[in-house]
């Protein structure tokens, strides 16, 4: 029988702004921050954190302008205020080091946090992402995106959105599953329907490339780094994923099986990747 860990909520004013936090597993324990993706919010990482939660004291971000963190300046939904939201954070919960775990934008972040900070990252997982991206994958995201509407009249309505949009990554998982996937990402209106949790200016702003070169911060990570493709990855390519391991010894590359763009870290394969991995195996 699989232990559930309860979920504490915590707020931290951190660079100006409320940022919202979630967290498992017993202080004193060895830290992982999960980061999720662009549209996403900390809920996405539920099934794993759960697991990783027996052995670590595993937090997962609300990234501004989305879940329950505040909203920010439309200007400031840039790497370079990520990162530093990401410090202001780390500094505010009182952590000296941690592991991060980073999915699609939630890896570039981590990717440009870590070069930053050597100091305070033990490990680096980069789940589904690199310095570059399949222009195919970066299309179809900022398409759906870009395009999604403002509002749902129902539960219903919401999960058939993600089952149409959201294919390489939840298309394996159960309706039940996908509801409690999706659930999270909106929130009823007083009006009755479903609306995003998510500030519209993060669809409508174009963001600035960060400060480090991508492939530059990759190179300048001074921590053991596992890399995790979705085998059917229209993002991550399996020629990218190569350039990067051989751009910097050491680090390890897992592919999920008949996974695409992003793994949930729930499937077997990822489980195993991120438990030997964390733990320095």
């Amino acid at each position: 029988m699989t232990t559930v860990f309860p979920i504490r909520d915590i707020f931290v004013e951190a660079n100006g702004l409320r940022h919202h936090v979630l967290a498992r597993g017993t202080p004193g324990s060895p830290v992982v921050m999960m980061i999720h993706g662009l549209a996403g919010q900390a809920h996405t990482f539920d099934g794993i954190a759960n697991v990783l939660a027996a052995k670590y004291h595993v937090y997962a971000l609300d990234v501004r302008g989305r879940g329950e963190s505040g909203w920010g300046p439309p200007e400031q939904y840039t790497f370079d205020t990520y990162v530093a939201d990401l410090e202001a954070i780390r500094e505010a919960l009182g952590l000296q080091r941690f592991s991060l775990v980073g999915t699609s934008m939630g890896g570039l972040i981590a990717m440009q946090y870590a070069p930053k900070y050597p100091e305070r990252v033990e490990r680096v997982v980069l789940n589904d992402v690199g310095p570059e991206i399949d222009p195919a994958g970066l299309q179809r995201i900022l398409s759906y995106v870009g395009n999604a509407p403002e509002m749902f009249a129902d539960m219903k309505a919401v999960v058939k959105y993600y089952r149409e949009h959201y294919a390489p990554m939840v298309e394996h998982l159960a309706d039940d599953q996908l509801v409690e996937f999706a659930r999270y990402n909106v929130r009823r209106s007083d009006s009755g329907v479903y609306v995003w949790k998510m500030d519209p200016a993060v669809r409508t702003t174009p963001a600035p490339a960060p400060s480090l070169e991508p492939w530059a911060a990759l190179k300048g990570m001074r921590c053991p780094v596992l890399i995790l493709r979705g085998g059917q990855s229209d993002v991550l390519s399996a020629d990218i994923a190569a350039r990067m391991v051989e751009a910097l010894p050491g680090a390890k590359l897992v592919e999920v099986p008949g996974v695409g763009h992003a793994p949930v870290l729930t499937e077997p394969v990822a489980v195993k990747a991120l438990e030997e991995f964390l733990a320095g195996s």
